[in-house]
């Protein structure tokens, strides 16, 4: 089975309506990470048809450089499951990164979609197991077996948080989607988030939030994005273009950051080569840094990298050698 190297960058999800040829072009000049044209909710069932040949037109024509290019099919409960999988990979697998998958609640949803999409691809002569999957929780059972879902198949790439089929899927007295439901002092979606994190860190995944529906409220969307971002999650859904700027800032990290991580990753493997002493440790400024700095240092220096960011700071050994540097 063929694998693509992973992760992706994917700090700004952008939602296009499949049916919609206007925003199939508009959002190829966004600066978005990865776009998601949809089949499920953003089209009406007697649009979904049309829609997959718009969306095959799209992949194919349209000029999506720099992006990660996925598709939303419609859930296994839906009659349109299988003729949107077999539609757009036969018609523009070559030009696919991924499929999503909504209202997973179990593996066997996922594996179902792995098995299609493998008979797609060889009947096609396309290289089997390219094309990645997204699993979108978006109720209690799916929360309940999210461990099973990360680990279903192969193809896996993201675990994405639904907020809104959620939020109904458990009763949450809200009906704004992403904002806290009223009563509740603390941060209700802390649990599912961290749950979603730790299924899908385990896994190898990246971990995805959901929608922010008050797509004219910037500042509402930036607070919300920056509570996933905290804990670790590698981006956020858009729905309007003024999201995108918003998303990409909260899920980079800053340029401080992104510069000491590169100075703890050259001062390590500085200290513990044979030049440096051979050390386990050594002191960056006023900051020890061993092992488990350099792992911290990674992550953000990776996620740095993703977004473009150009270093301003560059490590001098400390003059005579030694295990200690500036």
């Amino acid at each position: 089975m063929t694998r693509v190297d992973r992760p992706r960058s994917r700090r700004s999800c952008l939602a296009v309506p499949g049916s919609s040829p206007r925003f199939l072009e508009k959002a190829q000049g966004l600066p978005v990470d990865q776009v998601f044209l949809d089949l499920e909710d953003a089209c009406a069932p007697l649009a979904k048809e049309s829609a997959r040949h718009a969306i095959v037109k799209a992949l194919n024509e349209g000029d999506w450089t720099g992006k990660t290019r996925v598709v939303r099919v419609n859930d296994w409960t839906t009659p349109w499951t299988y003729r949107d999988v077999i539609t757009v990979v036969e018609g523009a697998g070559a030009s696919l990164d991924c499929l999503m998958l909504p209202k997973v609640r179990d593996a066997h949803q996922v594996r179902a979609l792995d098995l299609l999409l493998t008979q797609v691809e060889r009947s096609a002569g396309l290289p089997v197991g390219r094309i990645g999957i997204e699993a979108q929780i978006e109720d209690a059972q799916g929360l309940v077996n999210v461990d099973e879902i990360a680990t279903a198949s192969p193809r896996m790439e993201t675990i994405v948080f639904g907020p809104a089929d959620f939020m109904a899927s458990i009763n949450m007295k809200s009906l704004v989607v992403g904002e806290q439901p009223p009563g509740y002092p603390a941060d209700a979606y802390h649990y599912v988030l961290m749950r979603i994190l730790m299924a899908a860190r385990a896994a190898g995944l990246q971990a995805i939030d959901g929608p922010y529906l008050q797509i004219r409220h910037v500042d509402g969307f930036r607070e919300v994005a920056r509570r996933s971002a905290a804990l670790g999650f590698d981006g956020k859904w858009v729905l309007h273009p003024g999201q995108i700027d918003a998303a990409n800032e909260v899920y980079s990290p800053t340029q401080e950051d992104y510069d000491r991580a590169e100075l703890i990753l050259d001062a390590y493997a500085y200290v513990t080569s044979e030049r440096g002493g051979a050390r386990g440790a050594a002191m960056l400024g006023d900051e020890m840094i061993d092992e488990a700095s350099r792992k911290m240092a990674l992550v953000i220096a990776g996620k740095g990298r993703a977004a473009g960011l150009i270093r301003t700071k560059t490590y001098a050994p400390p003059a005579g050698g030694g295990s200690f540097a500036e």
